[in-house]
């Protein structure tokens, strides 16, 4: 993304030798353009036009029209209105009026103006003074009326032989505290006739020829002179009139808006509803040196913790939500979810950052209770409509019963708490069709989202999770200004409050199940969990290849929705210390196959990447897990006490200790500590915390360790800034639920850069580094893969340190930069001491030298100054070219002289890098980080990534990328090593490998009925190789007809895993529903996979097991009218399994099998209150097996919420096979009420209003009304009556039965003046696209 000046448009003035005027249309007026390729003449006067011209209207109110893009010298065309034209020329003297002026000049006032475009920058052409901005930024420069008549006899030609007082002199314009746009102005001044002055800017004198007007008025004998296109400088400017004599007669300041340096975001509401309806407007500016709003446009990318944007991405391809900022503004909308929290907000582009935070409260609403009760009477194993494993149980017990089932929900507020809460008397909340049960019910799961596309928008939002049959939360926005909310809850939940900036080694990232508590008693805020039924944890820690996957985690059968994905950025050969992590979210990052264990992202996950600085960083792919351990269900018991110093935004502080115990059947977990965040001022911070870790191993017993971290960051003033750090664990210290570190390492340093002057810096460092411990031994072996255990498996002992002291001196010197660092390394590994223990000291010099814009030269000195001299930094001298041959791309060339005392055999090495990324047009992108020393690679990636657009709406993306030389071998922390993963603490040990990646995509986006993409990704690497195949097609064959088709292809991609097949599904999707006639509604599904369950353990065995699998389902719902509803379904699943085996032992074993489902219904109403059903179905298919059910019932409504029942139902189960056959029927009776309508209309609320939603991208030059000093630009929104809300929102409510949504046409309130129509947007998975 790139920052773009904000266009402004220069005209010539005319004057006698002036450019010869554009022709002029009635339906355009073309700006007088110069064609010539030459220079501007110095004696042709120029001015500045503003960006926008002005059409005035009664009242002193203008209508600002747009200027077109334009450059100097050359100018576009631009459309406008004949008045426009006529009020144009008229304010230029262009039409039949002479050059020369004729009365004296009145300075017009400046006025309220209305612009179509939203910016605060207009002006009107005849008012061109410029103005203080606390005055009226929207016309930073006015100007003087030109449109005067002048009297013939006044002399226009001043002599300037005699000098005037400072009292006579005056400058009109610009004003005092002016602040422009463009770095050119209009300067009028005036003085006493006969004077003789001069015009400085920032003590440069400006050239009379710029003097493009002069004008005297006899009656107070004083000069009016006007000159035009003045230059400034950026930022603040002092223009000031001079005599003859050097006397200072006059001066003023003007500021020229800059490059932005700084970004502000603001939010208009700082508190909003957790209704998953509020929206908050969020609009941010970005600023120049001075503190003006910079005149620029930018691509600015939105982050927040949560809620979603609402609107349209500008890039939608990229990270977070990207808005356009214009003029230096831009505005955004963020939509609360339902969840009552602080929630932080970020905005950054090209180097900036803006944060701020939105609180979204508990919202206030009416209370709705609603659900289902059900009493029946009957044979137990004959309840058709009970689940289908408990239909006709084997042990053939039908005796009579009573069985209530009840499903609940209910939601309202009990004064300022708002309750929340669901009940499920017959299942766990969470578990889904298949009678599966995760954590946070993952949506895909749900029984609304069986087929792949359901012809509709809706979307779907769990309230109430639970992994058991109860969800309460009782929850109220803190009456302490900048608190969390206080609740109390039972269900699933984040352990949020347990992973704060300031903790490291006490930190704990969990999904959990159980009750939790948290309460704000003033600036004290206590947390308590008890979490039930935890499984075993486990942490991986795997090299990406450079492809999306599949990723293999070192187990199987993990517990659904209990992962937490990161991606790790470390330094390379430098384990222990994490530069940044981020969190991936299931379904927009990643998808995971739980009985499997792997993952598959949606993007390519590389492996390396370039830090600010130039050095090479790792990729890291971290998963925290639960998976089944065989029944050894565990919990865990949590608190923490926080007392809060100060909640200001960016000044928090606080202390803080909590404590964790975990029982994990035959191991117990402890961790509790203490840490604390003070800051100092708004740009430092200090953060320290102490932990300690027990844990009690079944196979080895009792260990434990600590671990402690200070750090100190921040400036002190403008001239010193500095940081500080320690940072200590235990080879016994252990936590899995936190960032990546290295048992057994201690780190302290500190930093410090002291500003002498503009030009000279002195910087001193210190930096020492233990590792005393036990490195992990690889996972290679079978037994390793097979059970990788908790914890890394111990290797090799390493015991090392590493001091390293630093001061420098750093002299600009014009376009060079010298540099003097001495540096002094004390390097010790006491298991080999004759190995790399040594200390020695270096004095290194620094050059760097601008020869051109694009060129510099670097020159390097590092002399040993002792007798001993590292063998890892020995003596050496470089010189190097770094060329900018593109912008943003950066090609380095260097020679290298190495003195005697390395491990180097060579005298001299020649090193070539490339770096960067360069956009060579529209549609090409450059991208590259290499490096070679003397032929030989040491690491990094290249590649070019180019796209077509082969027609409107269809494109073709072509990308290649090589990463170079596996980074194998020792650390201080270990020894690296190709593996598929380390598990807990280990992932210091995982190395990566060099290859080659290909991609090749292909998309199509130009109607909205229907979107394709198709992407083929190959990667071949010393470990292996991998191809990716991904393609989907999503839309709307007709009206009544949604269509979908995707397809997916990969093999591992972890390292050292290969040969286990080839997994592919193909899923298609189709859907009837027809908006216009609701009577029939059906959906159809198909897939085919290959391999869906193969394991990296068949390939092990020595034996390859090739699975194939078709599954077909479709239903359909036809009412002809409203007495009669029939229902059908047909679904099957054939699948073959091949084991490869040797011929000795039988050759290949091969098993076919299906599995057919049938059923239908019919339903007949007499009248409103009588209704009979009849209903059917056969499953069969597993060898000579099958089971028949069928039922008969008849129901009678009292009223429209309750309804009396009654009927008979059997069956039957057939195994041929084994000769085992069983049937059983039966009358039942039962009552069955809705809640909604119980204890006087309590569950009864309206129905909110429909939410606006942007569908489009509004064109640049849409016209809108726009008052300087009235309304925000930045925040202009459309009136409802111009936009239509498109999508309806579903709200889940767990075992309350779900209508599909869009069964009826809703009627949508008439909306005059429509500028577009809205498609319905399509959906995948329930997930809308």
């Amino acid at each position: 993304m790139n920052l773009t000046r904000h266009p402004k448009v220069y005209y010539w003035s005319i004057l006698a030798s002036s450019v010869a005027l554009s022709a002029v249309t009635s339906n355009s007026l073309a700006y007088a353009s110069q064609q010539a390729s030459e220079p501007v003449v110095p004696t042709v006067a120029h001015e500045i036009l503003p960006d926008r011209v002005a059409v005035p209207f009664p009242n002193g109110i203008s209508l600002g029209v747009r200027t077109p893009e334009a450059a100097l010298p050359q100018f576009s065309a631009r459309e406008t209105s004949p008045a426009l034209v006529e009020t144009l020329l008229a304010d230029s003297d262009l039409v039949n009026k002479p050059l020369a002026p004729e009365l004296s000049p009145v300075i017009s006032p400046v006025t309220p103006q209305v612009s179509i475009t939203p910016s605060s920058d207009v002006a009107t052409p005849e008012t061109d003074v410029a103005t203080p901005e606390t005055a009226d930024t929207s016309a930073p420069e006015a100007a003087v009326d030109d449109t005067a008549t002048l009297d013939p006899g006044i002399e226009t030609t001043p002599n300037l032989s005699q000098a005037g007082s400072s009292d006579q002199v005056q400058i009109l314009n610009p004003t005092v505290g002016s602040v422009v746009d463009v770095p050119a102005i209009t300067v009028i001044i005036r003085f006493p006739t006969g004077a003789d002055v001069d015009l400085y800017v920032n003590e440069d004198v400006v050239d009379d020829d710029l003097i493009g007007r002069t004008e005297t008025d006899p009656s107070t004998n004083l000069v009016t002179q006007t000159w035009y296109g003045v230059p400034l400088a950026e930022g603040t400017n002092t223009l000031t009139v001079v005599s003859s004599d050097g006397t200072v007669l006059q001066s003023s300041a003007v500021e020229v808006r800059g490059a932005p340096v700084e970004m502000t975001l603001r939010s208009r509401e700082s508190k909003i509803s957790a209704d998953g309806r509020s929206t908050a407007t969020l609009q941010g500016q970005l600023l120049d040196n001075n503190g003006n709003i910079s005149n620029w446009d930018a691509i600015v990318t939105l982050s927040t913790t949560d809620g979603e944007f609402v609107g349209v991405d500008y890039a939608p391809d990229q990270p977070g939500f990207q808005v356009e900022a214009q003029n230096g503004r831009f505005t955004a909308e963020l939509q609360s979810s339902l969840e009552a929290h602080i929630v932080q907000l970020q905005a950054t582009t090209n180097g900036l950052e803006a944060f701020n935070q939105v609180q979204f409260v508990t919202p206030q609403r009416p209370s709705i209770a609603t659900g289902v009760v059900d009493l029946r009477l009957g044979a137990r194993g004959t309840n058709f409509h009970s689940s289908l494993r408990d239909f006709l149980p084997p042990d053939g017990n039908n005796n009579y019963d009573l069985d209530l089932d009840a499903s609940l929900f209910t939601m309202g507020n009990l004064g300022e708490w708002l309750l929340t809460g669901a009940f499920n008397s017959d299942r766990p909340l969470n578990e889904d069709c298949r009678g599966e049960t995760s954590l946070f019910r993952q949506s895909s799961g749900s029984c609304s989202n069986l087929y792949p596309v359901y012809g509709d928008d809706s979307t779907i939002d769990v309230t109430t999770p639970s992994t058991d049959r109860l969800y309460l939360r009782l929850e109220r926005t803190s009456p302490v200004e900048g608190a969390t909310a206080d609740y109390a809850m039972w269900g699933d939940y984040n352990t949020e409050e347990f992973a704060n900036s300031s903790q490291l080694f006490t930190s704990t990232s969990r999904q959990l199940h159980g009750f939790k508590l948290n309460y704000n008693l003033g600036n004290l805020a206590v947390t308590g969990l008890y979490g039930n039924n935890i499984e075993g944890f486990q942490r991986d820690t795997i090299a990406p290849d450079g492809t999306s996957g599949l990723y293999f985690l070192s187990r199987r059968l993990v517990i659904s929705g209990s992962e937490q994905v990161y991606i790790e950025v470390e330094e390379l050969d430098r384990p222990g210390t994490v530069l940044s992590r981020e969190r991936l979210y299931r379904t927009t990052d990643y998808d995971i196959d739980y009985d499997r264990g792997t993952l598959l992202f949606n993007d390519p996950v590389q492996q390396t990447l370039v830090g600010d600085f130039g050095e090479l960083l790792l990729r890291r792919i971290v998963v925290t897990y639960q998976f089944d351990d065989e029944g050894n269900d565990t919990n865990i018991l949590a608190g923490r006490l926080q007392y809060n110093f100060d909640r200001t935004l960016n000044q928090e502080s606080w202390f803080g200790t909590s404590y964790l115990r975990e029982n994990q059947g035959n191991r117990n977990f402890t961790l509790f500590g203490a840490d604390a965040q003070i800051s100092l001022g708004e740009s430092s911070r200090l953060v320290a915390e102490v932990a300690h870790s027990e844990s009690d191993f079944d196979l080895s017993g009792p260990i434990s360790g600590s671990a402690y971290r200070v750090e100190l960051d921040g400036a002190v003033s403008d001239w010193l800034s500095g940081r500080a750090y320690w940072r200590s664990t235990d080879a016994g210290f252990t936590n899995a639920a936190t960032a990546s570190f290295v048992p057994g390492q201690t780190r302290y340093g500190a930093q410090a850069n002291v500003k002498l002057s503009r030009n000279t810096s002195i910087r001193a460092q210190f930096d020492h580094e233990d590792n005393d411990g036990v490195a992990p031994r690889p996972l290679t072996d079978l037994a390793d893969l097979l059970e990788p255990g908790l914890n890394p498996v111990p290797g090799s002992r390493v015991d090392n340190s590493l001091s390293t002291y630093s001061l420098g001196l750093s002299q600009r010197l014009g376009n060079s930069n010298l540099e003097f660092d001495w540096i002094h390394r004390d390097r010790t590994d006491r298991l080999n001491p004759d190995r790399l223990s040594v200390s020695s000291d270096q004095l290194r010099t620094r050059l760097t030298t601008h020869l051109a814009n694009n060129l510099t030269l670097r020159a390097q000195n590092e002399l040993n100054l002792s007798s001993e001299s590292d063998p890892l930094y020995p003596s050496r001298t470089y010189f190097g070219l770094d060329w900018e041959f593109l912008p943003g791309m950066n090609l380095g060339l260097g020679q290298v002289f190495y003195g005697g005392d390395g491990l180097s055999d060579r005298g001299s090495y020649t090193i070539v890098d490339l770096s960067g990324e360069q956009s060579l047009g529209e549609d090409t992108t450059i991208r590259g980080r290499f490096s070679s020393v003397d032929g030989q690679n040491l690491g990094g990636a290249i590649g070019i990534e180019h796209g077509f657009n082969l027609s409107p709406g269809l494109r073709l993306d072509l990308g290649y990328e090589r990463t170079f030389n596996s980074i194998f071998g020792g650390t201080a922390a270990g020894s690296q090593f190709s593996q598929p993963f380390a598990v807990g603490t280990g992932g210091s040990s995982v190395g990566t490998t060099s290859g080659n990646t290909y991609t090749l995509g292909l998309s199509y986006t130009d109607n909205p009925d229907l979107q394709a993409s198709a992407r083929f990704e190959h990667r071949d690497s010393s470990q292996g190789s991998n191809t990716g195949v991904t393609a989907s097609a999503v839309g709307r064959l007709t009206p009544a007809v949604s269509a979908l088709f995707n397809y997916q292809l990969n093999r591992a991609a972890n390292q050292r895993i290969t040969n286990i097949g080839t997994t592919s599904n193909l899923k298609l999707g189709l859907a009837y529903r027809d908006p216009n006639d609701d009577r029939l509604n059906a959906l159809l599904r198909y897939e085919h996979r290959i391999n869906p369950g193969t394991l990296p353990t068949n390939a092990l065995f020595g034996r390859s097991i090739d699975t194939s699998e078709h599954l077909f389902s479709a239903e359909a719902l036809y009412a002809p009218n409203w007495q009669w509803e029939f229902y059908g379904k047909y679904a099957f699943r054939t699948s073959q399994t091949r084991i490869n085996l040797p011929a000795d032992v039988g050759g290949d074993f091969v098993s076919n099998n299906s599995l057919h489902l049938a059923q239908m219904r019919a339903t007949y109403r007499l009248g409103y209150s009588w209704d009979v059903s009849a209903e059917a179905r056969w499953f069969g298919g597993l060898g000579d097996y099958s089971e028949l059910g069928y039922a008969l019932e008849a129901g009678y409504y009292p009223t429209p919420d309750l309804r009396l029942y009654g009927g008979y139902s059997g069956g039957g189960a057939y195994d041929d096979d084994f000769g085992v056959n069983r049937s059983a029927g039966g009358f039942y009776m039962g009552v069955s009420a809705k809640i909604n309508g119980l204890f006087d209309g309590f569950g009864l609320q309206d129905v909110a209003p429909p939410q606006q939603r942007e569908s489009a991208l509004e064109a640049e030059n849409t016209p809108s009304v726009y008052i300087p000093g009235v309304t925000d630009s930045s925040s202009e929104e459309e009136s409802p009556a111009e936009e239509i809300p498109v999508e309806e929102t579903r709200t889940e409510v767990p075992d309350v039965i779900e209508e599909p949504a869009d069964e009826e046409p809703i009627e949508t309130p008439e909306v005059t003046d429509v500028r577009e129509t809205v498609q319905p947007e399509p959906s995948f998975d329930g997930q809308t696209l």
